[in-house]
């Protein structure tokens, strides 16, 4: 129901009077602002969540580079966004559902996801879970309740409106967060699925990385509003706007929205402030849209080095531990992709399973056809010949891969 008062001149508004403050509790250096007041966190969690920051980020540079070397034919990395991604994960419930764009491996990595896992997925070898159907970074665990992350841009934002309508009727306190990024804010489905989550008040997280670009679109040009936080007003719903490199702010902020989530079945809209330090893919090149200027710029807003001031000043962490810790998870990394590449891929057969409980005769007859091909030219389909023919020594080019720069 639409609620008014009469006026008799026509006055219009532009939403200007809204202004949607920025919500921060670190500064750079580790410090607190002033009257700020940090979430209650012990050393134990706040261990966990750095751990999990610095793995992502080793995990980004290594399978960038394994990418350069031509040993994975793509990957996206979340350098500069951990906090806002990690941060929110640690807020939330481990039954809590995440949905993601492509960006959100920090959350994965917070909640369990081995390294193992990640390369399984991102080579497509036979302990795939998607069973090598799908391109690297499209990760999903069923057991740690993290959607399979799909290609199509925004789709996942009206699904977690949907779920989360189904976590309402079962109401055993459980809420979905979703995350995309600003310019996903621009499609159709995120608007439909802030109406329907609100008219049907259900208990879902809206998490908005604003990180200031949508591949090589500047946010100036996707939108005239101030950011995408005001949209929240045309749908009466919850809103925050919070320094995405800020952990202990997008732990607070996300740990208030699943209450009023969860207790009062409410969404919310968080905005996170934030960066894509590194290129959008490994696709891209950065430099034809944006400055080495304004790129060091936010590198001295790096989120790691803020918690791991923070960190010392609390006393919970040293520099000799993160010498430590650096060293053992670059060599983990090392180390599990090379046996995720040496691992044989799915059965050719799984190609056509998992549809119908038996293969319809049309199925079988394009696979048998494929076989035949594969086996004509088994050179030209080295992992379909290696498949069909696991007798098939793989070709034992990882360690010269190694010398060329894994390091």
């Amino acid at each position: 129901m639409t609620t008014t008062t009469d006026i008799h001149t026509p006055d219009f508004l532009r939403g200007d009077e809204f202004s949607i403050p920025t919500f921060r509790l670190l500064r750079q250096d580790g410090t607190l602002h002033e009257g700020a007041e940090a979430p209650a966190l012990d050393r134990e969690q706040a261990l966990r969540i750095y751990r999990t920051m610095v793995a992502t980020r080793v995990l980004d540079e290594r399978m960038m580079a394994a990418q350069r070397q031509g040993r994975l034919s793509f990957y996206m990395q979340c350098t500069g966004e951990e906090a806002a991604v990690i941060g929110a994960a640690a807020a939330l419930d481990d039954a809590d559902m995440i949905m993601s764009q492509y960006r959100e491996q920090g959350a994965l990595v917070y909640r369990g996801f081995s390294y193992d896992e990640f390369m399984n997925q991102l080579f497509g070898n036979e302990l795939d879970y998607g069973k090598g159907r799908q391109m690297p970074i499209h990760y999903g665990s069923r057991k740690l309740h993290f959607m399979t992350v799909s290609s199509p841009l925004a789709t996942q934002i009206p699904q977690a409106t949907g779920y989360a309508y189904g976590q309402k009727l079962a109401g055993e306190g459980h809420c979905t967060i979703v995350f995309f990024g600003e310019g996903a804010a621009s499609e159709g489905d995120f608007h439909a699925a802030l109406n329907m989550a609100a008219v049907h008040e259900v208990p879902v997280i809206f998490f908005c990385r604003n990180n200031g670009y949508a591949i090589s679109t500047p946010s100036i040009e996707q939108f005239a509003a101030d950011g995408v936080a005001p949209r929240a007003f045309g749908y009466r719903m919850h809103v925050i706007r919070v320094d995405g490199n800020d952990i202990l702010a997008v732990l607070s902020a996300t740990r208030k929205a699943r209450r009023i989530a969860v207790e009062e079945n409410k969404p919310v809209l968080i905005e996170a402030m934030t960066y894509r330090l590194a290129a959008h893919s490994s696709s891209d090149d950065p430099s034809g849209y944006r400055s080495k200027k304004e790129e060091e710029a936010w590198r001295e807003k790096d989120p790691l080095l803020r918690m791991q001031h923070w960190l010392a000043a609390s006393e919970w962490w040293s520099e000799e531990e993160e010498k430590a810790l650096q060293e053992s998870l670059r060599r983990e990394v090392l180390e599990t992709m090379k046996r995720a590449e040496k691992r044989p891929p799915p059965p050719l057969d799984s190609l056509v399973t998992d549809v119908y409980a038996d293969v319809t005769p049309a199925l079988q007859r394009q696979l048998d056809h494929l076989k035949t091909h594969i086996r004509q030219y088994p050179e030209a389909y080295p992992r379909g010949a290696r498949s069909l023919d696991p007798d098939v020594k793989p070709r034992d080019d990882a360690s010269d891969a190694d010398n060329r720069g894994g390091e």
